[in-house]
């Protein structure tokens, strides 16, 4: 009987226990896990801080659902590996043998290093326990300040100010997430966060939290501006946790590499999920994902070679739905740059065909903005983004995923003042109808 052991209670460690099971009905699975609140939806925590859901939303696994995966849980940290051994030795000295080993312990939020940063009243958003926290803050607090350009630190604008404090954002840049979206869709996020009533500053960065009494009480920007605040908040990036795999001998760059098949360069350890650095064979090049849905699949595929099962992870087009100042948007692919040429990049905005194209996911409707931005390359587009009704989403998915050859609309498509949603809608109702 195989004794399996996870390191890591998120969506990779629960994805690899759940593909054990199913190919191995009589093995042993032990999850080893730090975090107090097990498994639960770490995406959902931006709406848990506005209030949309409540706590109990946030489990997916239901008590069944356990029951099914006939696994050991074990509260504790994972100090040390011995991989001559077989062995993984929690921090109370407990020693866990194992046949198959699965590290995937995530990452961390990147931790500010300013003065002040210690003082009461400084917070992030990396688990449940900071979430709890901040809503708790909020019952007091009444001006804060966030600092971060990105995804993370607009989700603690909004959930502050949907709990009635007053907000300003502090952006490095000339433009919100300047790296990913483009001048338009930057000033359609910029205009709902003014009309959401945060006071976004451009071009600043923090130099100094400014203490009382050991409370955070204000802030010092580099240029010397000083602004009162009794709360500040952060989302500034994530870092893999490495510091297990470094002291095991365990290969890293910019996290745990591992082959196709999730396998360490150590025997019988495998890596999966936002620590993990993966081969992918199609690009050649090793990749880290830090996505719920990859995260997920790399824990199945891990889960099935150790397990004994060949399975290979091959990158998927990344494909992810998130919310910038209430406004849904999707990001598929490459929005930056081509993979078979230059990319031309064509946007326009709103179409009739949003509302009108049949047998469409609706994620949302209704919204004031729709706009679309799609990157087109030789013969393929190459990435999307979405922002407001969401109809075309999965079609964009679809032909940028299949690498459908767009070349008999490309003209069309790049063409001055183009329909390009209508142009979309046609040509893939087109290679729907040819694929059924």
């Amino acid at each position: 009987m195989s004794n399996y052991v996870i390191i890591g209670t998120g969506v990779a460690g629960l994805g690899a226990a759940e593909a054990i099971r199913k190919a191995d009905a009589a093995g042993v699975i032990t999850l080893i896990g730090d975090d107090p609140q097990g498994f639960y939806s770490r995406p959902g925590l931006a709406y848990y801080l506005t209030g949309e859901v409540g706590e109990s939303t946030l489990y997916p696994y239901q008590l069944q659902d356990y029951k099914n995966l006939n696994a050991r849980f074990l509260r504790g940290t994972a100090a040390q590996i011995l991989p001559q051994e077989h062995l993984v030795v929690l921090s109370d000295g407990k020693r866990i043998p194992y046949d198959r080993l699965l590290i995937a312990i995530g990452s961390s939020a990147i931790r500010l290093s300013v003065p002040g940063a210690a003082l009461e009243g400084v917070v992030k958003l990396d688990h449940m326990e900071d979430a709890r926290r901040i809503v708790g803050m909020t019952k007091r607090a009444r001006t804060a300040v966030v600092v971060g350009g990105g995804i993370t630190a607009l989700e603690l604008a909004e959930g502050l100010a949907a709990r009635k404090v007053k907000v300003h954002l502090l952006i490095r840049t000339a433009r919100y997430w300047s790296n990913v979206l483009d001048l338009v869709e930057s000033e359609i996020v910029e205009t709902r966060l003014h009309e959401e009533k945060i006071i976004t500053h451009y071009q600043t960065e923090l130099a100094e939290i400014l203490g009382k009494r050991g409370k955070v009480a204000g802030i010092r920007t580099t240029g010397g501006q000083e602004l009162a605040c009794d709360l500040l908040a952060y989302g500034i990036g994530i870092r893999p946790r490495l510091n297990l795999a470094q002291e095991t001998g365990i290969t890293c760059d910019r996290g745990i590499l591992a082959d196709e098949h999730l396998r360490t360069n150590l025997p019988d350890i495998f890596t999966a999920g936002d620590v993990a650095q993966i081969f992918d064979p199609i690009s050649g090049r090793s990749v880290i994902d830090s996505l719920w849905g990859p995260a997920r699949e790399q824990g199945r595929v891990a889960g099935l070679n150790m397990a004994g099962q060949e399975a290979v992870y091959t990158k998927a087009v990344p494909f992810n739905v998130t919310r910038l100042a209430g406004l849904t948007t999707t990001i598929i692919g490459a929005v930056g740059s081509g993979l078979d040429g230059d990319p031309v990049t064509i946007a326009r905005g709103d179409s009739e065909t949003w509302r009108d194209m049949p047998d469409a996911i609706i994620a949302q409707s209704g919204f004031d903005v729709n706009h679309m931005r799609l990157m087109v390359a030789n013969k393929t587009i190459v990435g999307a983004i979405v922002m407001g009704d969401q109809k075309l989403s999965a079609a964009l998915q679809a032909i940028i995923r299949d690498r459908i050859d767009i070349t008999s609309i490309r003209e069309h498509l790049i063409a001055p003042s183009a329909p390009i949603a209508d142009i979309v809608a046609r040509f893939w109702a087109q290679v729907h109808a040819s694929r059924n």
